[in-house]
C-alpha cells in the first residue's frame, strides 16, 4: 500500500475543501510546487493533484503550475479535474502526469472512458466519488443514480490501473475513512482501490492497512497533512512495515 498525498489546486494556489463545497475552501499555499517538493523530500513516491477549477468548469485551468509541478518532482503524478477529451488527456501526459483521473467523463462519456484504457493502458485512473453510495459528477456538484458498485463492474480491469474512491461526506472533514464501504467495493471488483476522503489520523491509516487484503493499494492524504493531523513520514513507515 501505498501513501499518496495530496494538493487541491484552485485559482492558482493549494487549497482543501469541506465535502467538495467550491464555497468552502482553506488556503494552505501560494506555492503548490513548494507543497509537492515538501511532500517529496518526505518520503512521498506519488502525488495526487486535482483541479478543482477544471472539475467544475470543464476545462483544464491550472495547467501551467501543473506543469511546473511535474518538471519539479521525481514522484510519479496522478491527476483528475476536468479530463473530458483526448486532447486534455494527451496534453497533460506530454507535461509529465503519469496518471489521468477520469471522473465526470467516465460517467457521462463511456467510449471516451474505454478509448483512454485502449489507448493508455495502465495509466487511466477512474475516480468514483460517492455520496451514500451513490455516484457524483461535475465537481461533486450534481448527484447520479449510479451506484458506485455499479459503475466500478463496468470496467475494463485489464485497462484501468486503479480505482480512487471519494466518500464526499467524509472529504476535508477529518472524521475517519468510510472504511466499510471502500473495503466492500474493494473486494467486489478485480481493480485496486486507492481510499480516499476523511482521514484524519495515524489510526486511520492503520485501520485501511488491516482491511489492504480486500484489494486496497493506496490512500490518499490531504487537509490532515497540512494541519498536522498526520505525519506523511510516519504514514509511509507504516505502510513498509506492513
Amino acid at each position: 500500500m501505498i501513501i499518496i498525498p495530496a494538493i487541491d489546486l484552485k485559482n492558482g494556489q493549494a487549497v482543501r475543501l469541506s465535502q467538495g463545497r467550491m464555497d468552502d475552501a482553506t488556503i494552505y499555499s501560494s506555492d503548490p510546487v513548494d507543497v509537492a517538493l515538501r511532500w517529496q523530500d518526505l518520503g512521498a513516491r506519488r502525488l495526487h493533484i486535482v483541479d478543482l477549477d477544471a472539475a467544475v468548469s470543464g476545462k483544464p485551468r491550472n495547467k501551467e503550475i501543473v506543469k511546473s509541478i511535474c518538471s519539479a518532482v521525481t514522484m510519479e503524478v496522478e491527476l483528475g479535474g476536468g479530463i473530458r477529451d483526448s486532447k486534455t488527456v494527451a496534453e497533460y501526459f506530454d507535461a509529465g502526469v503519469k496518471y489521468a483521473i477520469l471522473g465526470t467523463a467516465a460517467v457521462r462519456d463511456p467510449a471516451f472512458r474505454d478509448a483512454c484504457c485502449t489507448a493508455y493502458p495502465g495509466q487511466i485512473i477512474i475516480g468514483i466519488d460517492a455520496n451514500k453510495g451513490m455516484v457524483a459528477v461535475q465537481g461533486w456538484t450534481e448527484s447520479t443514480s449510479l451506484s458506485a458498485i455499479v459503475l466500478a463492474g463496468r470496467l475494463d480491469s485489464s485497462a484501468v490501473h486503479a480505482i480512487v474512491y471519494t466518500d464526499i461526506s467524509r472529504d476535508g472533514m477529518l472524521t475517519g475513512p468510510n472504511i466499510e464501504e471502500t473495503a466492500k467495493l474493494a473486494a467486489a471488483i478485480a481493480i485496486p482501490v486507492i481510499a480516499s476522503g476523511g482521514m484524519s489520523r495515524i489510526e486511520d491509516v492503520q485501520n485501511l492497512l488491516a482491511v489492504e487484503s480486500s484489494g486496497i493499494m493506496g490512500i490518499i492524504i490531504g487537509r490532515a497533512l497540512y494541519t498536522g493531523g498526520i505525519d506523511l513520514k510516519e504514514a509511509i513507515m507504516l505502510t513498509e512495515k506492513k
